[in-house]
């Protein structure tokens, strides 16, 4: 009673002090109290939960083939309504929705509900090698053995058939987004049809060019001759072959070593497409003779062969030679020399074999 009389709370008991009523280490608690579910106790629910999971295995397959069958025979010609594009893209949409949720689902229920769900706890043991790789396989061994699947033929036929047809929408997808780029953007219409060299057009009347229509500080958006006569693909070749004319002063161009009679009297031609990713450059700066690409501010110098000064691309803008006809009309001498549009892994040896 004495060490309580002055009735602070260091000495009164109502503020706990370090050290008081001091636990040398915590309990182990052990595992919680085990709960069967009904699939571990009733047979005729177990049977019931893998038929579940059957089924929506099933249904991930039926979703599959739902795109698949979208994909394929719903045709998407010139003449397309926009009904048949609207069915379409219901019927792919809902076939991967299903086809994704159905494995997906499948596989959670049949964890939940028929896989072991008993907690275990382990020691942390001492890496060693080849006791380790051991102790692997078993873990392996116990894993397949516990997920039943050895006894449950209908789960396991049903995830094999929807595991198999899962890629196929992706495959089919990715086979879809077009050519290799080797093939779409080496070559364009600009190349010469035998000793027919091809005009220089306005885009998108298809106007041919004269050299006496391009004055200084011009600039013209420019398609091959009889692009416009195309019944098919005819976006395609034009996203490849559309071109900047512009003329300079001739003092001011700075051809390299076999491009001298690339341009005419200050005329040049480059390629639209952004060497980044694509984008169409469409900007040009009289005063400073610079070429911008709008998505990314790609700049590029005219006077310098289209040399990147600024932004995220790594290569010029192609060109492509050009001269002039009988007629005065501006022609190409060849395609481009290099391919158009972004980098890729082997364009270096495209370009090789196309100056080849």
């Amino acid at each position: 009673m004495g060490n309580h009389s002055d009735g602070s709370p260091n000495h009164s008991g109502t503020v706990a002090t370090a050290g008081q009523n001091e636990v040398e280490k915590f309990q182990d608690p052990g595992l919680p109290p085990h709960r069967l579910r009904l699939a571990d106790t009733d047979p005729v629910a177990a049977k019931r939960a893998e038929r579940q999971v059957a089924i929506l295995f099933g249904t991930s397959v039926i979703g599959t083939l739902v795109f698949l069958v979208a994909y394929f025979a719903i045709d998407l010609g010139d003449d397309t309504s926009i009904a048949t594009i609207r069915t379409q893209n219901l019927l792919l949409g809902l076939g991967t929705a299903f086809a994704m949720l159905g494995i997906g689902t499948g596989i959670v229920h049949w964890a939940k509900a028929l896989m072991p769900d008993h907690e275990v706890s382990e020691e942390r043991h001492a890496i060693r090698t080849e006791e380790d790789r051991q102790a692997a396989v078993r873990i392996v061994d116990d894993i397949v053995d516990e997920t039943g699947i050895k006894r449950r033929p209908l789960i396991r036929n049903t995830l094999l058939g929807a595991v198999a047809l899962a890629p196929l929408p992706a495959l089919a997808i990715f086979g879809d987004l077009g050519p290799r780029p080797d093939k779409a953007l080496a070559h364009t219409m600009w190349a010469p049809e035998g000793d027919k060299l091809k005009r220089l057009t306005r885009d998108p009347d298809g106007t041919p060019i004269k050299a006496s229509d391009v004055t200084i500080g011009s600039a013209f958006h420019v398609i091959p001759e009889g692009l416009n006569e195309l019944h098919e693909g005819k976006l395609n070749e034009k996203a490849k072959a559309v071109v900047l004319l512009m003329r300079l002063d001739p003092n001011s161009l700075n051809p390299s070593e076999g491009r001298e009679s690339w341009s005419y009297n200050g005329i040049v031609a480059y390629s639209k497409i952004c060497t980044h990713v694509g984008c169409p450059v469409a900007l040009y700066e009289q005063q400073t003779h610079h070429l911008l690409c709008p998505c990314h501010q790609s700049t590029f110098d005219l006077t310098q062969e289209c040399k990147v000064i600024f932004g995220p691309a790594s290569r010029p803008l192609p060109q492509l030679p050009i001269a002039v006809d009988a007629e005065g009309y501006l022609v190409a001498t060849s395609d481009f020399r290099e391919p158009v549009g972004p980098s890729y892994w082997e364009r270096d040896e495209h370009e090789r074999l196309i100056n080849s």
